[in-house]
């Protein structure tokens, strides 16, 4: 992409007067609605002013043409009002006021008068009851008032300007939701829009009457899609952008709705609501292929459990066990971010699809080696999809003040590229807010728009960015072990150790304490219950039986050969009740302990015996020699250490275990700077200089109160 600036939305956008009107008339609200129930009727009605606005200048002649011919068609109705809407009421916010006693049914008139599409999305947000319930409170009169004295026309509020405006009315009703929900800021938008553009779509730029698909699978009110609309006419005017998005939020559908109904979208494509807009529960898009994805799926938003939506949980199961759109792995279910992103990398455009999506740091690092977060990271790796990983400063977003990240994916990499993944440090490319919006105090501007999308593009490392292979993400997970090398003791010491361990004390095949005293309080016990409860009292006997034992069998030596000390505690307690070699070998790990001088245990083979209780794990990336990697970072500190490559021990030893092959993006590691910590003695003068402060501070303000 030609690096030309992209000028239409740099302009400041003050929307404080329109959003100061609303929230005025939302206020006079208060008492026939709480707080949080202003926005059923807020949305809508800013809705269907937005709406009558742009009808304005052809409403008279839509209404004379129906009123000539009431079975005109849709379509010639579309096209006198210049818009695929239209409204046939004679009734608008103005005139509704000129008969206070009716203006309910007149409203609902009004609203009647719409065409299909602008019913379909007032009836999503159920606004006839609250036209009702307005009339009854006497608020209706009031809300139409104000409402008729807005000015959202096209002419002065664009677009772009009626997104600002949403998304900061949505805010204010939000400010309590989930990070990650709701809106992104517009520029953050600009700048994924700007990356994403920059490669791989020279032909959406420049070829004339090209078609360019773009979906949004969490779409909220449409930013990003109307955003990167404006883009791509702005380098292409003659291109045919065809929107496609998803939402499962009712209100944000609506505002969707009526931004993709005034910029002329085909709104069959806009799929919103539950379940028909959950992109976890559908592919509403089965048979289309999208060249561009652009995304913000939610923060930390639970994809399994009891409080997600019904179907939702066995849905996702189902696309991970038949191979589709989830089958490289299922994150834990209290994060579904990564359950979005599979789905991103399925819609794509099998030969040029790009996608721009929005994360928080969990998916990232998140899971271990074997975990489906690990695993759908190391299928992107392996697929070579990722293209770059842009970090974000914090407190850029109304609804959370933590960092986010970009992933750019791509399907059409250039050829410096290809089996490379970009890292982008852009924390500390942002200006403060003249006033905090939610917990959104900074923002991009456009001077780190352009270096953000200049360091993208030139793919040159630097103090920002950082490039490395794919390899450089990807691990082995290595089990280390040490030789069973122990020395065991049968004296008052070790008796005592094992009296006290939680294989005597908090143990549930053996004996549980607590559980045992609450059993024995029950009155009468369950037959489960019951059977628990002599569970317990038989382990409770052999307990003591081997504490007995043990204590008959006491002395001084000290066994420096384990296979011997195991023999000895074997004769002491192999008559107890209840013992089974199992529990022999759990005592005499805990009566032992490990000894370098002790004698190191083999097989009958000669094969060194490993000690379980010593298992530690080492990950090293594909791209280090394993025998250098020990020989640096273990053997110094363990020289005995014996380590295997396995495979997932909770797995049959078939075809279905896993590699203990695993991938992350430890961002932040590679851009670590050490800095000295300060010196005690500035430390010590900056605390005495503090403390010197507030003594000053504190006898001048009781000074203030003699007098």
């Amino acid at each position: 992409m030609e690096n030309k600036d992209f000028l239409l939305d740099y302009k400041p956008v003050d929307v404080s007067k329109e959003v100061g009107l609303v929230w005025s008339i939302a206020n006079s609200l208060r008492g026939a609605y709480t707080s949080d129930k202003y926005k059923e009727v807020i949305i809508p009605m800013v809705i269907i002013r937005r709406f009558e606005c742009a009808l304005e200048e052809k409403k008279d002649l839509v209404v004379a043409k129906f009123e000539s011919n009431p079975n005109a068609p849709a379509a010639i109705l579309n096209q006198i009002s210049g818009y695929p809407f239209y409204n046939t009421s004679r009734f608008n916010l103005t005139n509704l006021l000129n008969d206070s006693s009716n203006i309910a049914e007149n409203f609902q008139s009004y609203i009647e008068g719409f065409s299909a599409n602008i019913q379909i999305i007032l009836n999503s947000l159920e606004f006839s009851k609250q036209i009702t319930k307005m009339d009854k409170n006497n608020r209706l009169f009031g809300v139409v008032k104000k409402f008729s004295e807005l000015d959202l026309y096209t002419h002065s509020v664009d677009s772009m300007k009626m997104g600002y405006i949403f998304e900061d009315i949505i805010r204010r009703f939000s400010e309590n939701a989930e990070a990650g929900d709701h809106y992104t800021p517009r520029e953050v938008i600009r700048l994924m829009a700007n990356v994403l553009l920059a490669e791989g779509c020279e032909d959406l730029l420049t070829d004339e009457g090209k078609i360019a698909t773009v979906l949004d699978a969490a779409c909220g009110s449409g930013g990003m899609l109307s955003t990167t609309q404006d883009f791509l006419e702005y380098y292409n005017p003659s291109i045919d952008v065809r929107l496609f998005g998803q939402e499962i939020i009712d209100e944000s559908y609506a505002i969707c709705l009526a931004d993709m109904l005034i910029k002329g979208q085909d709104i069959k494509n806009i799929i919103g609501g539950e379940p028909a807009g959950n992109t976890l529960k559908q592919d509403c898009f089965p048979d289309q292929k999208m060249r561009l994805v652009i995304m913000n799926p939610p923060f930390g938003t639970p994809w399994g459990g009891k409080d997600t939506p019904d179907g939702q949980e066995k849905a996702v199961r189902d696309e991970n066990k038949k191979g589709g759109r989830f089958e490289w792995g299922l994150p834990g279910t209290g994060d579904a971010q990564l359950l979005f992103m599979q789905h991103a990398i399925n819609k794509l455009d099998d030969k040029k699809g790009r996608a721009a999506i929005i994360t928080n740091g969990s998916p990232l690092f998140s899971g271990g080696t074997t975990s489906g977060e690990s695993q759908i990271r190391r299928k992107m790796l392996e697929e070579d999809l990722v293209e770059a990983i842009i970090a974000l400063p914090s407190q850029l977003f109304y609804n959370t003040d933590i960092g986010i990240y970009i992933f750019i994916l791509s399907k059409n990499k250039r050829e410096d590229r290809i089996g490379k993944v970009q890292l982008i440090n852009a924390v500390d490319m942002w200006k403060p807010l003249r006033k905090s919006l939610g917990k959104k105090r900074r923002e991009i501007d456009r001077d780190s728009i352009k270096l953000i999308t200049e360091l993208y593009s030139e793919f040159k490392e630097n103090k920002y960015c950082k490039i490395f292979s794919n390899e450089e993400f990807m691990y082995k997970e290595y089990a280390v072990y040490q030789p069973l090398q122990r020395s065991g003791a049968i004296n008052a010491d070790t008796i005592e150790k094992l009296k006290t361990s939680s294989y005597f004390t908090s143990n549930s095949s053996v004996f549980n304490e607590a559980e045992f005293e609450t059993l024995k309080e029950m009155n009468p016990r369950s037959t489960a219950d019951e059977k628990k409860y002599q569970k317990y009292i038989a382990g409770q006997q052999f307990i003591n039986g081997c504490l007995d034992a043990l204590s008959s069998n006491v002395s001084d030596k000290i066994y420096k050969d384990y296979a011997n000390f195991e023999k000895a505690l074997k004769d002491a307690i192999s008559k107890v009740e209840g013992y089974s070699a199992s529990r022999l070998t759990s005592i005499a790990m805990i009566m032992s302990e490990i000894d370098k001088t002790a004698v190191v245990q083999k097989d009958k083979k000669g094969e060194i015996i490993l000690d379980k209780t010593t298992k530690d794990t080492e990950i090293i990336k594909l791209t280090k020699n394993v025998e250098e990697y020990f020989n640096e970072e273990v053997y110094p500190h363990v020289p005995d250490a014996l380590w295997f490559y396995e495979f997932d021990e909770s797995k049959a030893e078939s075809t279905t275990n896993k590699e203990k092959l695993g991938a992350e993006f430890p961002f932040t590691r590679f851009f670590y700077e050490y800095k000295e910590p300060e010196k005690a003695d500035d430390l010590l003068a900056e605390f005495m200089e503090i403390e010197k402060t507030l003594a000053d501070k504190i006898k001048h303000l009781a000074e203030s109160e003699v007098l």
